[in-house]
């Protein structure tokens, strides 16, 4: 069989390996055995976390709207529901950004988004009306309920 020396395929493979490497611990940004294992797993974890982080997003913009639910005198699912029954389509990257930013104006943005959403649900805003007061009365956010 003849001999087969690879050149300079086989200087660059190893170089890319170890420039992904560099900024490791102990022998695994110099060591090319140990390099390429620690770089595989690396680029595993960074797949796995591209997903993740999409994951963990969605579960901090749903807590922080939420939050901004209750001091209104609802719950999450309820204004949801509301919001999705009115046509108001509006994701939860922004309600949450809303939700943060615009705290302190609880009558502003918060509460025409409550006004159109109850003005839509039609039959079915009694069921929000007659739990949202007591939650309003509660709740030390000084709101009151729209009327």
């Amino acid at each position: 069989m003849p001999r087969v020396k690879r050149g300079n395929k086989r200087r660059e493979r190893r170089k890319k390996i170890l420039d992904r490497a560099q900024g490791y611990y102990l022998s695994k940004h110099n060591c090319y055995r140990l390099a390429k294992e620690q770089v595989d797993r690396s680029l595993a974890f960074a797949f796995r976390d591209r997903r993740q982080k999409k994951r963990h997003f969605r579960a901090l913009w749903i807590t922080r709207i939420s939050a901004a639910a209750k001091s209104l005198g609802m719950s999450y699912s309820t204004l949801i529901h509301g919001l999705t029954i009115a046509g108001i389509e509006v994701d939860r990257k922004m309600l949450a950004d809303l939700a943060v930013r615009e705290s302190h104006q609880r009558q502003g943005v918060g509460k025409e988004l409550i006004r159109q959403t109850l003005a839509r649900m039609g039959p079915r805003a009694h069921l929000v009306l007659l739990a949202a007061p007591a939650a309003a009365k509660r709740s030390n956010s000084g709101w009151a309920w729209p009327s």
